[in-house]
């Protein structure tokens, strides 16, 4: 009977390992699909193998979770997906020095365990999305080098282990906050947005943030 019951729980181990890697995969997929790839980087991307970790540039722990995608300078060009919200074991997301379009995903900020988000030198539009104050375990924030509109999220001072914070070369607006995680932040890390006036005191104007998502 005890060598039945220990059968049973492989077996549902196995079946949730299969079907956690089966959401991984579809993500990943997905990205494929939405994105043009002229060289061919995502070639071994096949949605037929049921484990994504076989996949180059992506790499997993030893549970078999995405834990990283490496696809900095790849010539890829398109959209980022929310998909890309289901890489729940993601730490580090480097999609550097493409062609991406659009907007950032919201969805992105519910990648917990993200230490890296690295999306500079694209072509994304759009506001900031507020969720990424929700990624507790960031320490590097690079977004420089897009076209981002808007204003600076204030509940990004609030991230406890942001180390890096880069929105230079963008098209951003308002002030710049200088407290919580920012204080030891330059304006280096601000510099090139023609429409972004400089720092901001804490408490000196009240901030309106009612026109953001």
């Amino acid at each position: 009977m005890a060598s039945f019951i220990h059968l049973v729980l492989v077996l549902v181990l196995h079946i949730f390992i299969f079907t956690y890697a089966n959401i991984e995969g579809d993500a990943l997929y997905a990205l494929r699909r939405a994105v043009n790839d002229p060289t061919n980087v995502l070639q071994s991307w096949d949605p037929t193998l049921v484990d994504p970790c076989t996949w180059f540039h992506v790499t997993c722990d030893s549970d078999n979770h995405v834990t990283r995608l490496d696809l900095g300078n790849a010539k890829l060009s398109g959209n980022l997906i929310p998909e890309l919200g289901k890489l729940e074991r993601l730490e580090y997301l480097e999609l550097y020095r493409n062609n991406f379009v659009g907007t950032i995903p919201s969805q992105l900020g519910g990648l917990k365990n993200l230490i890296s988000l690295d999306l500079f030198h694209n072509n994304l539009t759009g506001f900031i999305p507020n969720s990424l104050s929700k990624l507790s375990h960031i320490k590097f924030m690079r977004l420089n080098g897009n076209k981002l509109t808007g204003r600076i999220p204030r509940d990004l001072t609030k991230l406890p282990n942001l180390k890096i914070f880069d929105v230079s070369s963008n098209d951003l607006c308002g002030t710049f906050p200088t407290w919580g995680s920012f204080s030891k932040l330059t304006e280096e890390s601000f510099k090139n947005n023609p429409r972004l006036e400089g720092p901001e005191l804490m408490g000196s104007v009240r901030y309106d943030d009612s026109d953001r998502n």
